[in-house]
This record gives C-alpha cells, sequence and structure tokens, in this order.
C-alpha cells in the first residue's frame, strides 16, 4: 500500500523559505513519478511540481525559479524547497505519485503552507 507524509510546513513571512519533505512508504519510491500538489481554501487541487524516474522535473509556471523538487529514493523521501514564497502560495501541500490532478489520487494528511506578514 502506497502511502505519503508530507512534512515542512508552517507559517512563513513573504519572501521567506521552506523546504517540505515527503516521505513514503509501502513501495520503491524510484519506480514511480512524483509530484506535489496544492490545495487553497476554496479552489480545487492543482499541481505545483514533479519529479521523474528519470530525474527530470517540471514546474507550473507561477512557482518557477522559486521552487526546487528533488527525490532522495534511498531515503524514500521527496522534497520542495521553496523561496521566495508569496501570500498565493498559501495552501495544504500533498504528495502523491504522478505528475497530474487525478481522480484516482488518494491524498493524505497534507501539511499546511502559510505566507503572510
Amino acid at each position: 500500500q502506497l502511502q505519503f507524509v508530507e512534512s515542512g510546513g508552517g507559517l512563513v513571512q513573504p519572501g521567506g523559505s521552506l523546504t517540505l519533505s515527503c516521505a513514503a512508504s509501502g513501495f520503491r519510491l524510484g519506480y514511480y513519478h512524483i509530484g506535489w500538489f496544492r490545495q487553497a481554501p476554496g479552489k480545487e487541487y492543482e499541481g505545483v511540481s514533479c519529479i521523474r524516474t528519470d530525474g527530470s522535473t517540471d514546474y507550473r509556471d507561477s512557482v518557477k525559479g522559486r521552487f526546487t523538487i528533488s527525490r532522495d529514493n534511498a531515503k524514500s523521501t521527496v522534497f520542495l524547497q521553496m523561496n521566495n514564497l508569496k501570500p498565493e502560495d498559501t495552501a495544504v501541500y500533498y504528495c502523491a505519485p504522478g505528475c497530474v490532478v487525478s481522480r484516482g489520487i488518494i491524498w493524505g494528511q497534507g501539511t499546511q503552507v502559510t505566507v503572510s506578514s
């Protein structure tokens, strides 16, 4: 059974940084593309970034140049380094297999990121 535990969120001022972690269990992380997704209050889930099995990455336009996704397959962990955070980045962040939002995703608890002065 695929399981993910997200952590690292918090309250940060605009311009600040956070690093999110996604600890995976129940499967070999290296066999899957892994995505970071987020859901802001009253909005739909949206893809933020994705890292594929070959190490290639994608980012939504609004986070390009500010966020960096990485993976450590040996530690079964995927990271999302977030710099120069903006209030519009405020959301609950989730990780899941794949690179797009789909109905088949079973969302975990996520980690709350709040960007506010």
